[in-house]
């Protein structure tokens, strides 16, 4: 297994009193698959997520990366955010190249080499001297995908991407992420709200209740790549997974 997490548990301190963030969470994922977090507001996903990066430790529980438990940040996982994150005094090229120059494992003279490779895969090699301001929503999500991708991480971790782009721009990075993840054979980890989105990149989805989080079903997407977020037999996929959160979330009727 590339990643298992392994009964993992959360808590938080919020106006004194302790909220449970997570409570006993544990799965695995294969090298090269694409597993998708969905579930309500406030059910953990994004915590967990900052668990597997090492950017927060569980209270109890253990994440385990190719078989080595994870304490904290490593270049062999990579995140990315809601915003882009980009810096505004470098371009889209020194953008790209920022991380690389600060990476153990890529030799210095080969960083531009690199930079410019992953930017021709995101759609973007003729914007590489353009500045941060310059560019859509969009580009800038495509830079910030480059850049996570560049230093090739055994994991990309996206903690909702494409949450603030219009829907064209979304359904284009969709086929463009699945064409990347395929041939990089990068594992991968999103966190969203959006149960569409889920179904069209997941190999599998993972549905959280709510507080605290918990892991109340799997859906496995059985669908050839790539996908279309518009279509009929994703579409099946999307209404049994929302029909489950709405089921979890539907209050009990007391009993007559």
């Amino acid at each position: 297994m590339r990643l298992s997490v392994k009964n993992v548990s959360k808590h938080f301190n919020g106006a004194g009193t302790p909220v449970e963030a997570l409570r006993n969470i544990s799965f695995s994922v294969k090298p090269s698959e694409f597993v998708c977090l969905v579930g309500p507001s406030g059910c953990g996903k994004s915590t967990l997520l900052n668990i597997i990066a090492g950017l927060e430790k569980p209270d109890t529980g253990s994440v385990f990366e190719n078989g080595e438990p994870i304490d904290g940040p490593g270049q062999d996982r990579l995140m990315m955010f809601q915003e882009s994150a980009l810096f505004p005094w470098l371009t889209v090229l020194g953008n790209v190249m920022f991380g690389l120059k600060r990476s153990s494992t890529v030799p210095h003279n080969r960083c531009k080499e690199i930079a410019l490779n992953y930017l021709s895969l995101v759609g973007l090699h003729k914007f590489r001297d353009s500045y941060i301001h310059e560019l859509s929503g969009g580009m800038k999500q495509r830079v910030a995908l480059a850049r996570a991708l560049a230093p090739n991480p055994e994991l990309l971790l996206m903690d909702e991407p494409f949450a603030a782009l219009d829907a064209m721009t979304r359904e284009n990075l969709y086929f463009d992420i699945q064409r990347i993840c395929s041939e990089q054979k990068i594992t991968t980890i999103l966190v969203t709200h959006n149960i569409r989105e889920a179904a069209c990149l997941g190999d599998r989805v993972l549905l959280f209740t709510g507080s605290p989080g918990q892991i109340d079903a799997e859906f496995e997407i059985n669908l050839p790549r790539p996908r279309d977020i518009n279509s009929v037999d994703l579409a099946r996929y999307s209404t049994e997974i929302t029909k489950a959160l709405k089921d979890k979330a539907a209050p009990t009727k007391d009993p007559k």
